[in-house]
């Protein structure tokens, strides 16, 4: 079961062959993307079913995309080398920004609790506590997530650091920006003092209930929780093909839904991805991360003192106060 899945088809290699491939109307083949922050080698074995399944249901080959970051996966969008995947909530609103992109699904957890939340972790027994790790005194090594990960960066700088008014690259002896796996092992390794995580991927992680898994878990311990945060949003390009939409829709939406002995094996494959079946979404969902980001903003101008940037920051979170209360 992966949820945020790291890498390594070669981001950039992608993106260096944008001019060269067909454009997306006359590619045969449907790419889906793969969010990046845990390893490949267990995610294509996860999600090959669920893939294989889609492309029997729309009648063409559909091909996975797993990118270095999630920067890759933004750009691979924008440029029409993808056309639909799972995102996390940050880097999905990216993709609406910047790749003509909207929500039309999102996942939900297979634990009935709705969201997850981003984390600090420590080694345990270290007894490295959260107010040390604040004390900003350069004497710690410390992990963030990918720069457009939720939970990784944008959750633990919203509320944990921009309300101190701390930056991460002045309170430490090191910061290095890596996966939630990455990170996991880092810290509970002693490579890392402490780092940023989240539930899910933690959560991911006990599912496969291996020794590995369990030392692993069993040597670190939260020492921060973020407020609740959504569960991920699965987007598409908007350009894509009316009928085409309405293929993946159909697949999507039906997929492990009943109680019939074939969506009760399709339920078995999405809970190896982390969710339920999927349901409808629109770019609403984005509300709650857009609001993280602007309240950041906020407080990062109140730090500074910068009454253009505090403006625009309030301005913000008055369209989206306003946008949430229309929301269905």
């Amino acid at each position: 079961m992966n949820r945020r899945l790291i890498l390594a088809l070669g981001g950039a290699a992608l993106l260096a062959g944008c001019g060269q491939s067909q454009p997306a109307a006359e590619r045969r083949e449907i790419v889906f993307s793969i969010l990046s922050a845990e390893s490949q080698t267990s995610a294509e074995a996860d999600w090959a079913p669920f893939l294989a399944d889609m492309s029997k249901a729309v009648g063409r080959p559909v091909k996975a995309f797993y990118g270095s970051n999630y920067t890759a996966l933004i750009e691979a969008m924008r440029f029409r080398q993808t056309d639909l995947g799972w995102f996390t909530n940050q880097s999905g609103l990216e993709a609406v920004r910047r790749a003509n992109a909207e929500v039309f699904a999102r996942s939900v957890n297979p634990s009935g609790i709705d969201g997850y939340e981003a984390v600090v972790i420590v080694k345990a027994g270290s007894g490295l506590t959260l107010d040390r790790i604040l004390k900003c005194d350069r004497t710690l090594n410390f992990g963030m997530g990918d720069p457009k990960s939720t939970s990784g960066t944008l959750a633990p700088m919203t509320y944990l650091f921009a309300p101190r008014n701390l930056d991460p690259s002045n309170c430490f002896k090191t910061v290095r920006s890596a996966n939630h796996e990455t990170n996991l092992f880092s810290v509970s390794g002693g490579l890392l003092d402490a780092a940023t995580n989240n539930t899910a991927s933690m959560d991911r992680l006990k599912l496969l209930d291996t020794d590995v898994a369990r030392n692993t878990l069993k040597n670190v311990e939260i020492v921060w929780r973020s407020p609740r945060i959504p569960e991920d949003p699965l987007v598409w390009r908007k350009d894509l093909d009316p009928a085409l939409r309405k293929k993946l829709g159909d697949f999507i939406f039906g997929y492990g839904v009943g109680d019939t002995p074939e969506a009760a094996r399709q339920r078995a494959i999405l809970e190896k991805i982390q969710t339920k079946p999927f349901v409808a979404a629109d770019d609403s969902h984005l509300i709650p991360v857009r609001e993280m980001e602007a309240t950041g903003q906020l407080i990062e101008a109140r730090n500074r003192k910068d009454a253009a940037a505090e403006a625009k920051a309030q301005a913000a979170l008055a369209q989206i106060a306003k946008e949430r209360a229309a929301a269905p």
